[in-house]
């Protein structure tokens, strides 16, 4: 019996965000926490089984696969969805009007406000079929 711990794992799905390229890095780790906090509501099943150390301690669980981050020009971010969407992916937004605001009421009302095509996006994820996610996020480079 061969259990090759080693070999790895090569997911047939994609969770990944993209930033905008202009974001100060306060604001792209604060907008990358918020747009993955969404997938695990929708997509149950990339949720992980729940941690435990050694002194059986339990810690909540976590994605069961890595987080793809990405960065693009706001071109690319906002091109981004509409590419996602006709894919059948899961999309969650962050735009620039969720700075200013303090509560997810206000965060909600923000994005409603606005049409699609004229949200000032900064980032998104997307959740989906490997191929399709890389599609939709064609002209996006990793984060440095």
């Amino acid at each position: 019996m061969d259990n090759n711990t080693d070999a790895p794992v090569r997911f047939d799905t994609k969770i990944a965000v993209v930033l905008r390229d202009d974001l100060e890095t306060w604001q792209r780790l604060n907008v990358t926490a918020f747009l993955v906090s969404g997938l695990g509501t929708e997509a149950a099943e990339v949720i992980g089984e729940p941690y435990e150390d050694a002194d059986d301690t339990a810690y909540l669980p976590m994605f069961r696969q890595p987080v793809m981050v990405f960065e693009g020009s706001k071109e690319v971010v906002t091109a981004a969805p509409a590419k996602a969407l006709a894919r059948g992916l899961k999309v969650a937004v962050f735009t620039s009007d969720l700075f200013a605001t303090g509560n997810d009421g206000d965060n909600r009302a923000a994005v409603r406000a606005v049409p699609r095509d004229q949200l000032d996006l900064v980032g998104i994820a997307v959740y989906g079929p490997r191929g399709a996610v890389d599609k939709a996020l064609k002209g996006a480079r990793m984060h440095p």
